[in-house]
């Protein structure tokens, strides 16, 4: 009878490992909720009393920028600086006003909160971030991000104010309208006779669409063209139905000889394909997209994202 009872602990012992070891891998999958995420700081917190010890304000502003690549930078006051970040399970390893590792509280597309000790109080507190995407934010570009563009309106002819009660087809969405917005850029391969430095599409709320390919012995081309709200809107329900909005974010190698080429030339340009739609957003990162010349498909993702790919760049040059 002894010996059964040793045996169902032991079970027991054995579920519960199992249970935690698998909760564990879970944690370990939220690292890619990180990446390509913007963070705001809002206030830090006593975890025993719940007093917000340090809150933000016009004072004192600060971002962070966790990069796909492991890096970071934040800025804090005007100063900006940059490193490296790691996640070890449920903690988070970089450096960030007080304290170099956090226990990961909360993370997801609203939040984030960061648990740390101070070495010279035994009490533990938490910074608490605010999802920054939608919002400016202070980091300068880099090479091979998305550049924010400003566009001037084109005027319309004094004359056309004559013929006030007519209606015509490039009127501004009303604000009852859900705001829209596409954002692709890069894919394909740098390298060959005449490397591509810049290759992005940007289709704002009101239509406006910008593309920008530049290219090492081409120079800068610009189009710009005014898509119909109806289009866009048909745009979106396209995508829905392709199921762009459960997508993963991120679409990776999946075998160790994917792995290897992204270091060999012609080098690989991540593709980064963010699109809004009211309250709904998605951004979706493909490491290596485009086939080679050799037919060959070193990352899987779903054929119906090649097909809103396509139909960015169509709209694009029609």
């Amino acid at each position: 009878m002894k010996k059964k009872r040793h045996i169902s602990w032991i079970l027991i012992f054995f579920c519960a490992a199992s249970f935690l070891n698998a909760q564990e891998i879970v944690r370990l999958l939220d690292e890619k909720k990180l990446w390509e995420t913007k963070w705001r700081y809002v206030k830090t917190v006593q975890t025993t009393s719940n007093v917000v010890v340090h809150q933000a304000d016009s004072s004192y502003k600060a971002y962070l920028f966790f990069r796909l690549d492991h890096t970071f930078r934040q800025f804090v006051n005007g100063r900006t600086s940059s490193g490296k970040w790691q996640m070890r399970g449920i903690n988070l390893d970089f450096p960030f006003r007080n304290a170099t590792t956090f226990r990961v509280i909360r993370l997801d597309s609203a939040g984030l909160v960061l648990q740390f000790s101070d070495a010279e109080l035994p009490s533990l507190f938490q910074y608490h971030f605010t999802n920054a995407d939608n919002e400016r934010t202070p980091f300068a570009l880099q090479k091979g991000e998305l550049p924010q563009v400003t566009v001037v309106a084109k005027k319309k002819p004094w004359w056309r104010f004559l013929f006030f009660w007519q209606k015509t087809d490039d009127a501004e969405p009303t604000a009852e309208l859900p705001f829209i917005s596409i954002e692709l850029i890069g894919g394909g391969y740098y390298g060959g006779i005449d490397p591509v430095t810049k290759d992005y599409i940007q289709i704002k709320t009101d239509g406006r669409l910008i593309k920008e390919f530049q290219s090492q012995h081409q120079g800068l081309m610009v189009t710009k063209r005014t898509l119909p709200r109806t289009q866009l809107e048909q745009f979106v329900a396209f995508i829905t139905q392709k199921g762009f909005f459960e997508f993963e974010r991120l679409y990776d190698c999946q075998s160790e000889s994917c792995q290897k080429r992204k270091w060999q030339k012609p080098t690989p340009v991540p593709l980064r394909l963010a699109v809004t739609h009211g309250n709904r957003r998605r951004n979706v990162t493909i490491t290596i997209w485009g086939k080679e010349k050799n037919g060959i498909l070193h990352v899987p993702h779903p054929p119906e994202l090649d097909e809103i790919i396509d139909e960015i760049q169509r709209m694009a040059f029609e």
